[in-house]
C-alpha cells in the first residue's frame, strides 16, 4: 500500500460545479478519499503533508487535439516527448489525432497507441480513431470494435468527407454505438488557402481561407447529428458565424459541443505579420472581429472546450515561404500560460477555465475518472501558481520542434506539481 499524501492548505477548484474554496486533498492508494473544506492542521497516520502554500490545486487538464507523431512521424513529435512536456506543463491527459502514417483505422493500431503510452508515457493517452478507413471517406471505420480496443472518439481530422451518403452513415452508426465524433470542419472552398480571407491577405498577396467555408462545412455535420442523434464535438471552430451555428444547434439537441484552440482566443490574422510561418495555423488566425465575438462568448455554455491543437512542425517545413510552409505550431508547453491570459484579462472566472480545460473535455470523451476534484475520482491533479511570470524562450521548450506562437511572449502562470494516479511525477520548488 502506498503512502497517503495530503495535499494541504491549497485553494481548490472544484471546475464541475465552478467554485473555489480553501482546503486540503487527502490521496489514498491513487484516488481522491476525502477534500476538506478548511485549512486546519490534520495528523493522519502514514501520510505526507505537502504545504501548497495557497497555491491553485485543479485537476489536471485534459487535452483533446493533440498530434502525437507516432506511429510515422517520430521525427516531428514523439509520445515521451509530449509526455515529458506535458507533466511540466499541467496536462495529465492527451486525445491523440488519428493523422499519423498509418491513420489509425484498425484495432492494432490504436492498441499499439494504448501500449505505447504505458510503455513511455506518465500522462495518460486516449487515442483518437478515423472515421473513415485512410481518410479518405469512402469506407467508415470498424467503430465497435476500435471503441472496445480502446479509441474515445472519432474523427477524419482535416480531411472532408465529401460524399454525404457516406457521412450520414457513418454518423448513424456511431450513433448506434454511443460514439463520439470528433470533426474539425473543413471544406474545399478552403483549398489552396494559406490564412483568413481578407484585407489582410490581400494586401500579403497570400490566398484567403474564406471564412464561411468552415460554417458550412459544421452545419452540414451538425444537421446530420442532430438528424442522426450522434454526439458531435466540433474540435476548433474559429468565426462567429459558426459559433452562431452551434448556438442554434445547442438549442436544439443536447449532443452537440465544441471546442475553440487557445490560438484563436488569443491571436488574431494581424499577428501573422511580414509572413510569419509559425503563424500559419488550422484553423488559421481570424479576423480581431472573430476573436473578440469568440471571447465575449467564452463565459456561455457555447464553448464547451479550450484546447493546445498541439501541431508541431519541423524546422525545415516551417523556415519557407508563407505559401509552402506547413500549417501547424506547437501548444502543449503554452495551454496552461496562454488560457491563463484570459482569466488575468477579466474575460472569465478561474473555476469556469479550468471547466473547459479539464471537466468538459473528460465528459465528452466519457473519461469518467479523470478531470473533476471529487471523491472517489483519479488523483489526477495540478499545483500552480496563476500569478508567476515568465517568459517564453523557444530554445527552452521541451518539445522537440520549436515552432510556437508564443515566442518571447510575457506569460503568467507556473505548474508547481503534477499528480497522476496518486504519483507526484512532476514537482518543482515550491
Amino acid at each position: 500500500m502506498t503512502k497517503a499524501i495530503l495535499l494541504h492548505n491549497a485553494t481548490l477548484i472544484d471546475p464541475k460545479n465552478e467554485t473555489e474554496f480553501s482546503g486540503s486533498v487527502l490521496i489514498k492508494n491513487g484516488v481522491i478519499a476525502d477534500i476538506l473544506k478548511n485549512k486546519a492542521n490534520l495528523k493522519i497516520p502514514n501520510c505526507e503533508v505537502i504545504d501548497c502554500q495557497n497555491y491553485i490545486l485543479s485537476p489536471g487538464l485534459v487535452d483533446m487535439w493533440v498530434f502525437a507523431g507516432e506511429p510515422g512521424f517520430e521525427h516531428i513529435e514523439t509520445i515521451e516527448g509530449i509526455s515529458n512536456a506535458a507533466i511540466k506543463s499541467g496536462i495529465t491527459s492527451i486525445a491523440s489525432r488519428p493523422d499519423t502514417n498509418p491513420i489509425i483505422d484498425e484495432i492494432e493500431l490504436v492498441e499499439y497507441i494504448k501500449r505505447k503510452s504505458l510503455e513511455k508515457s506518465k500522462v495518460k493517452f486516449y487515442p483518437i480513431a478515423a472515421l473513415t478507413k485512410k481518410h479518405l471517406g469512402e469506407n467508415m471505420t470498424e467503430i465497435g470494435s476500435l471503441i472496445a480496443a480502446g479509441a474515445v472518439g472519432f474523427s477524419d481530422a482535416y480531411k472532408e468527407i465529401k460524399n454525404t451518403k457516406v457521412l450520414k452513415n457513418a454518423f448513424t452508426y456511431a450513433s448506434n454505438y454511443d460514439a463520439q465524433i470528433i470533426q474539425q470542419p473543413i471544406s474545399d472552398l478552403d483549398k489552396g488557402g494559406v490564412m483568413n480571407e481578407s484585407e489582410m491577405s490581400m494586401r500579403l498577396g497570400l490566398p484567403g481561407m474564406i471564412n464561411i467555408a468552415e460554417t458550412i462545412a459544421l452545419e452540414r455535420e451538425l444537421r446530420i447529428a442532430e438528424h442522426t442523434e450522434t454526439k458531435y464535438h466540433a474540435m476548433c471552430i474559429s468565426t462567429k458565424e459558426s459559433l452562431n451555428a452551434i448556438k442554434y444547434y445547442k438549442n436544439r439537441t443536447e449532443t452537440i459541443t465544441s471546442g475553440v484552440s487557445i490560438n484563436n482566443l488569443i491571436l488574431n490574422e494581424n499577428d501573422i505579420g511580414a509572413y510569419r510561418t509559425f503563424f500559419k495555423l488550422r484553423p488559421p488566425l481570424r479576423s480581431e472581429e472573430d476573436r473578440s465575438f469568440l471571447i465575449e462568448n467564452l463565459q456561455s455554455e457555447n464553448i464547451d472546450v479550450i484546447t493546445s491543437s498541439h501541431d508541431p512542425q519541423g524546422t525545415e517545413s516551417k523556415r519557407l515561404p508563407f505559401e509552402e510552409a506547413s500549417f501547424g505550431a506547437t501548444g502543449i508547453e503554452t495551454l496552461l500560460s496562454a488560457s491563463l491570459s484570459l482569466y488575468h484579462g477579466g474575460h472569465i472566472s478561474l473555476p469556469k477555465l479550468m471547466k473547459k480545460l479539464t471537466y468538459n473535455p473528460s465528459r465528452i470523451l466519457k473519461l469518467e475518472d479523470t478531470g473533476s476534484m471529487e471523491i472517489g475520482k483519479k488523483a489526477d491533479l495540478i499545483l500552480f501558481d496563476k500569478d508567476a511570470p515568465w517568459i517564453l524562450k523557444a530554445d527552452k521548450l521541451i518539445s522537440k520542434c520549436k515552432n510556437t506562437t508564443f515566442e518571447d511572449q510575457k506569460l503568467q502562470g507556473k505548474v508547481l506539481m503534477t499528480v497522476i494516479e496518486g504519483n507526484i511525477v512532476y514537482k518543482s520548488n515550491i
